[in-house]
């Protein structure tokens, strides 16, 4: 099931022809994580006091149509798969049912030390149940 989370453009999303800065479809879609993350009701807090961080590792991205000032966007995110220390999700941005930007996310999760660590179960859980 995907979520979605609005998102409006405003004058400092975008250059100086009114159309969103590339880099900006990124932050779209990291609050658009942050958002399902947070409706999952999954702790990102507890897991930093135990020393458990998700790094986005991968980003595959499409740029199909370019977004205005002052549209209404909606970003949608799906997990693919959950493995033991990875989560891909797949997330778009659309104008109505107009798809503008794709991205296919990999997350890892890692220790404060920076190496790989194994998704806890109920984390997974949330992860694939949410």
């Amino acid at each position: 099931m995907a979520h979605r989370f609005p998102v409006r453009v405003y004058y400092e999303d975008t250059d100086v022809a009114g159309i969103v800065y590339y880099a900006n479809y990124f932050k779209f879609i990291e609050r658009g994580r942050s958002e399902w993350v947070r409706e999952l009701g999954l702790d990102q807090a507890r897991m930093k006091k135990e020393g458990l961080f998700f790094a986005v590792r991968k980003v595959e991205a499409d740029f199909l149509r370019p977004a205005l000032y002052d549209d209404q966007l909606i970003v949608e995110t799906v997990p693919e798969a959950v493995t033991g220390a990875r989560c891909i999700l797949m997330q778009r941005v659309l104008r109505g049912d107009e798809v503008l930007f794709t991205a296919r996310v990999t997350l890892v999760a890692v220790m404060e030390s920076g190496y790989p660590a194994p998704i806890p179960a109920d984390i997974r859980r949330l992860l694939t149940d949410g």
